[in-house]
Formats: structure tokens, C-alpha cells, sequence
């Protein structure tokens, strides 16, 4: 019995072709920030915070769609009660609506939206101005300290050492009490003067560590400049240290204007203040508790989006994540 060859055709085999695809370190960044929830939402809340802030009640020139003013006067109506109302109609309430006052009137009558609003663009200014001026000085103390080491580090370490045994509110306090009625300007220009020790200490850190690696000593090789190799080859090596850190600033920042304002020594009248509406309506909080609570839940939603906006970064500019899905 005889058997013929198989003239069945082979098997098709099965080409696969694989893509790959070269992201750059910015969009690594980008797409693990965009990941993380807690911080997009944070970003989100703040976002809505400052458009709600600067454009109800307008801010300098510009004039806003809010039909109060944060600084006139009035009838007391209903006891100064919110006329806001979200609760629906089937649950017993009046369905949602703003009204004329929807977080209720001072003492005076004047229309506490309009009032917070202002509170919250000058906390807002405040805590941005001392994140800024807090990291630029931090970064020259840390970067000069690092970079150059000798006699400039030893000077500048010993000082940042001196600042970093006072307690900072104690030091704030001083301070904000002589040049706290010269406006938030300059009150912000004093916090940030206060708030860069932290960052110097981890900006020479990591500078100490960056300078000894190779492809400084090849920058030095070809002639670059001190301040060259600082601004093309370090910095950008620590940048999400220092924009985390920037951030955090800015939260700890609004929070230590809320205790100087509480303590009387911050932004002062005719203005005011988040922190400052807190310290003057804090016996109101149980006769009138929207005076109280208005203030202090912003400053809680700018305080916690800050910190979760922060933690985002820290997760995206943290190198060991560099698994990203497709």
C-alpha cells in the first residue's frame, strides 16, 4: 500500500509588525500628569476658583458680570441670609437658584459673595507671589551653594541654617506686623523672602550629586561657564523637584496668609482677605455660620487642589515611573 506525498499547501504564516512609538520626557510627563485624578481634578478646581474669583467681581480696570460691590453698603435683608438654593423642589426646597445675596450680607449689608470673591483674588495673589519669589530664591541660594561649594556654601548653608531654627511663623509674624499695612505686594514679597529655605537645601542636594557626573566634566572640558552649566545641564536635570516644591509653597503660603490675617497681622483694612474674613466672622459661627464657613471652605478647596496638583507632578516628573500604557 502505497502513500502519496501530501500536496496540501503550507500553513500562511502571520507577519506582525510592532510600532514604536519615542515619546520625549515632556510628553512622559504630560501623560502621567494627565493620569493621575486627584490632580486633574485639583487643577480643575482651581482653574474654576480663579475664573469664578477675578471675572464675578472684576479685578483693576476690568469690570465683572457680578452686579454687587465688595466694599458698599446696604439694608440688611432677612437677616443677612444666603439666597442661594440647590436643593430640588421634590426634596422640599426651592429648586436652584442664585437670588440677590447667595452667600448671604455682612453686617453692614454688604453682599458677602462679593466680599469673598475679594478675599479670594488677594489670597490667591498672595500665595502665587510668595511660591515665585520663594523658588527663584531658593534656586540661586541652592544652585550657588551646590555648584561652587567652598566659602559661598559655607556662608550661605550656615545662614539658611540660622533661618531654618526660628520658627517660621514666629519670624512671619515679626516681619508682617511692620510691613504688613504696606499692601499684599508687599506683604507677599516678605512671606516669599521667608518661605526658600527648604528648596536651597534640596536644590544643593541634588547639585552636589549632578556635578561630579560625566557630562559635566565634558561641559567643563569644552570651556562652559559656571552659570552655563547651571542653566543648560543642571537645572533642567532638577526641574520637577523644583516645580513640585513651587507648588507645595504656594499651598503652605495661602495657609500661613489665613493664620497671619486670623492673628491680625496680615492683609489688613480697608482690604481683605480669605484668612482675614475668617478672623472677623469667627463669632459668627453659630449665629451666622455662612460668614465663617464661606471663607474657610476656599481656603480648604485652594489649600487641598494645590497639594493634589502636586502630587501629580511629583508622580509624573518621578523617573522610576517610566512604564506608560498606550
Amino acid at each position: 500500500m502505497s502513500s502519496e506525498p501530501s500536496t496540501a499547501p503550507p500553513a500562511p504564516t502571520v507577519e506582525r509588525e510592532f510600532t514604536v512609538v519615542a515619546r520625549t520626557q515632556a510628553q512622559m510627563v504630560r501623560r502621567r500628569f494627565f493620569r493621575h485624578r486627584g490632580a486633574l481634578g485639583g487643577m480643575l478646581v482651581l482653574l474654576a476658583i480663579v475664573v469664578l474669583a477675578f471675572s464675578s467681581i472684576g479685578f483693576g480696570p476690568v469690570h465683572g458680570w457680578w452686579h454687587q460691590s465688595y466694599d458698599g453698603s446696604g439694608d440688611v435683608v432677612n437677616g443677612g441670609s444666603p439666597t442661594l438654593s440647590v436643593l430640588p423642589k421634590f426634596l422640599g426646597g426651592h429648586g436652584f437658584s442664585i437670588g440677590q445675596h447667595p452667600f448671604g450680607q455682612s453686617d453692614i449689608g454688604t453682599d458677602f459673595f462679593a466680599l469673598t470673591m475679594r478675599g479670594a483674588q488677594q489670597s490667591l495673589i498672595i500665595a502665587f507671589t510668595v511660591g515665585l519669589v520663594s523658588t527663584l530664591l531658593g534656586l540661586l541660594v541652592g544652585a550657588i551653594a551646590g555648584f561652587f561649594r567652598g566659602f559661598a556654601e559655607s556662608v550661605l548653608m550656615r545662614i539658611t541654617d540660622v533661618f531654618l531654627t526660628i520658627p517660621l511663623l514666629v519670624i512671619a509674624a515679626i516681619v508682617a506686623h511692620k510691613y504688613g499695612g504696606a499692601g499684599i505686594m508687599a506683604l507677599a514679597l516678605v512671606l516669599g523672602f521667608l518661605e526658600w529655605m527648604q528648596l536651597a537645601r534640596l536644590i544643593r542636594g541634588e547639585l552636589l550629586s549632578l556635578r561630579e557626573k560625566e557630562f559635566i566634566e565634558a561641559a567643563r572640558a569644552l570651556g562652559a561657564s559656571g552659570p552655563r552649566i547651571i542653566m543648560r545641564h543642571l537645572l533642567p536635570n532638577i526641574v520637577g523637584t523644583i516645580i513640585v516644591n513651587a507648588t507645595l509653597t504656594i499651598s503652605s503660603a495661602i495657609l500661613l496668609e489665613t493664620a497671619l490675617s486670623y492673628l491680625g497681622l496680615g492683609v489688613r483694612a480697608p482690604d481683605t482677605s480669605l484668612g482675614l474674613l475668617v478672623s472677623n466672622y469667627q463669632t459668627a459661627s453659630t449665629t451666622r455660620p455662612w460668614l465663617f464657613w464661606w471663607p474657610g471652605l476656599f481656603i480648604i478647596a485652594i489649600a487641598l487642589s494645590v497639594n493634589f496638583i502636586g502630587d501629580g507632578l511629583r508622580d509624573a516628573f518621578d523617573p522610576k515611573q517610566n512604564r506608560v500604557r498606550a
